[in-house]
């Protein structure tokens, strides 16, 4: 199982997430590449940050279950959101995420940052991952 935790000598996560998460020797680590919010048919989910994040969540989801893992394997992620107005949209939609996907509030690593731009300027957020699976 994983380890996720926020020792006592730091201050405490400022969101949802925790600073520190250890990977079991039985798992083996898988790397999710930057995710943006487009459909299968490679359009995209629509113009807002909420419907763009609410997007890469479900292809994360979807990545994760190629591997026979879920929500519960991802040991960091990392947020970049083009521009400060994008931000109040990605919240909302982690929130609705992390409340299903983490019930518990046992929430992996996670790192935000803002950006001037992303691949291509109607992109408003891009999220990459880093899974724990049991090995086969």
């Amino acid at each position: 199982m994983i380890r996720r935790w926020s020792p006592d000598a730091v201050a405490p996560p400022i969101g949802r997430y925790n600073h520190l998460a250890a990977v079991p020797a039985d798992h083996e680590l898988v790397f999710i590449a930057g995710q943006v919010g487009v459909l299968e048919d490679g359009t995209l989910a629509g113009p807002d940050a909420q419907s763009q994040t609410r997007q890469v969540l479900a292809n994360i989801d979807k990545l994760l279950a190629s591997l026979g893992a879920g929500p519960e394997n991802l040991v960091k992620l990392l947020t970049m959101v083009a521009g400060a107005e994008h931000l109040p949209g990605c919240r909302a939609a982690m929130q609705e995420a992390f409340t299903r996907w983490y019930p518990e509030d046992d929430w992996p690593a996670h790192s935000l940052m803002v950006v001037a731009a992303l691949a291509t300027p109607e992109l408003a957020v891009e999220i990459e991952g880093v899974a724990a699976v049991p090995r086969r």
